[in-house]
């Protein structure tokens, strides 16, 4: 019988290069639908024995983790070997101490009816909110305690990759969108993980399934019902729309045809041909449809160098998706199921705290011990202007983040930065003028490319120092004053 690929994931965490997803029980469940959840074990239990039998859920898919822990307790009953179980914890931003921590995964575990989860999978909404290392060091701590095998990212940039990465943070894999539609993961975000041995796990390969032989010189649709196709019609939408997609897949189908495969077997070779893949996760529809059989042929598709050829073509006569890896979630443009996120991301409390000191002029404060110690505030801001004191990668709890890495200390004081100024009323887009000050001038090419990745667009008046004695353990620290529109309220 022939089966899916075999590789490991981490230390030794066995899985499939094709997974299954169970993202799309959540919208089979949508709206008070009911869904029968034995037969969807039933269902599951087919998967596995097939070869199918690595599953990835999250908390919040509907009741994939309830149904997962039920496909795996029935093959354990009968003898056979359970399946691989990759889940994820999405949690609301905030205070990310052990406590918390444990009872996300704990609360993975009873769902799940397991001890231990093989992957716990982590998805932050805000870099700006510093709690997100706290929650790593806590998934860190469960996984030495043997509640979890392996730590994974879900929608994670390449940026906060290596930042936790070079914070001392074992990551095991990354998942994020990655197709022929959305090739953000093939750049930056690659090269770091194969550089730290992290496997990127890719979803949205098959474009909700509009990457398929169905929607070939199909007329553009306008109703559209699911999720999954909602999602995916945006990401066609941002790429150029709906006449250089069908040329994209004119080429898929022909390279198809010459190889006796079809259009969605290309998408997904297509994708786990990079080196930084590990695998790609496929939806399944439990108990409505299955297309086991025909994505097996992706895992022996091999492009010739004229495949190659008419496959580039085709995909540079579309748009690149705008940012890296996860932005849909984080920023404009909203490319998700519902669109714009921006109300939910409104609707979270600023990343600090702030009081007025007089008519005109208020103060944020980070919470660092040195403000109090040494009488200076995190920010200031005097009418339209914000000024953002000298900033460097202290953690809350006064820890140095990244030591030795100038690009990771330098996200993460961007990060700092941006948050005390959201605090006081300003965005990124009022950043006017920027001063970074380097322990090692050696260290200027790698910390620009972090000050163009959050500033490029905004293009501010910049100053750089090297070879300055910074006190304590940093190499770079950095400080910003902004300028508000006109209108903004004050």
């Amino acid at each position: 019988m022939r089966e899916p690929e075999r590789t490991t994931l981490g230390r030794d965490v066995p899985i499939r290069r094709l997974i299954t997803g169970l993202w799309q029980m959540a919208d089979q469940e949508r709206d008070g639908k009911t869904l029968d959840l034995d037969r969807a074990a039933e269902a599951l239990v087919d998967y596995a024995r097939a070869g199918f039998d690595t599953f990835d859920m999250a908390d919040h898919y509907g009741s994939a983790e309830v149904v997962a822990g039920m496909a795996a307790r029935a093959m354990r009953d009968a003898g056979e070997t359970p399946p691989t179980i990759l889940t994820k914890w999405c949690p609301a931003p905030g205070p990310m101490d052990i406590g918390v921590v444990r009872q996300g995964v704990e609360t993975a575990l009873d769902r799940l009816g397991l001890e231990t989860v093989d992957v716990m999978q982590f998805h932050w909404w805000r870099y700006e909110m510093p709690e997100y290392l706290d929650a790593m060091e806590g998934l860190m701590r469960l996984r030495e305690e043997g509640l979890i095998r392996e730590i994974g990212l879900t929608n994670f940039d390449a940026a906060h990759l290596h930042l936790l990465l070079k914070n001392g943070i074992d990551v095991a894999s990354n998942q994020v969108c990655f197709s022929m539609l959305d090739r953000r993961a093939a750049g930056e975000l690659s090269r770091v993980a194969r550089a730290n041995d992290v496997t990127l796990l890719a979803f949205g390969t098959l474009g909700g399934g509009f990457l398929s032989d169905r929607w070939r010189g199909a007329p553009e649709p306008r109703d559209i019902a699911d999720w999954s196709r909602m999602k995916y019609r945006r990401f066609i939408d941002a790429a150029g729309g709906w006449g250089p997609f069908q040329r994209l897949l004119d080429a898929a189908g022909t390279v198809a045809e010459k190889h006796g495969v079809s259009i969605s077997n290309v998408a997904s070779a297509w994708v786990l041909s990079h080196a930084a893949v590990g695998a790609t996760i496929i939806g399944a529809r439990l108990g409505e449809t299955e297309h086991r059989a025909d994505n097996l042929n992706a895992g022996s598709l091999r492009f010739d160098d004229a495949d190659r050829v008419l496959l580039a073509g085709a995909l540079a006569g579309l748009d690149d998706i705008p940012g890296d890896c996860g932005d849909e979630y984080r920023k404009p443009p909203f490319l998700t199921a519902s669109g714009d996120l921006s109300h939910h991301l409104d609707a979270l409390p600023p990343v600090f705290a702030a009081r007025e000191v007089r008519p005109g002029r208020r103060l944020a404060d980070s919470g660092s011990i040195w403000e109090e110690a040494a009488g200076f505030a995190r920010a200031v801001r005097d009418g339209d202007r914000i000024l953002v004191s000298g900033t460097t990668a202290t953690a809350p709890g006064g820890d140095a983040v990244c030591k030795g890495d100038a690009a990771g200390q330098a996200t993460y004081v961007f990060d700092k930065i941006i948050a005390a100024i959201e605090t006081l009323g300003g965005t990124v887009d009022d950043i006017v003028r920027t001063r970074v000050y380097l322990r090692h001038a050696d260290d200027w090419e790698a910390v620009s490319a972090v000050h163009a990745r959050y500033l490029g667009h905004v293009r501010p008046a910049n100053t750089l120092l090297g070879g300055i004695d910074l006190i304590g353990p940093y190499d770079v620290e950095i400080e910003v004053e902004a300028i508000l529109a006109p209108a903004r309220d004050h």
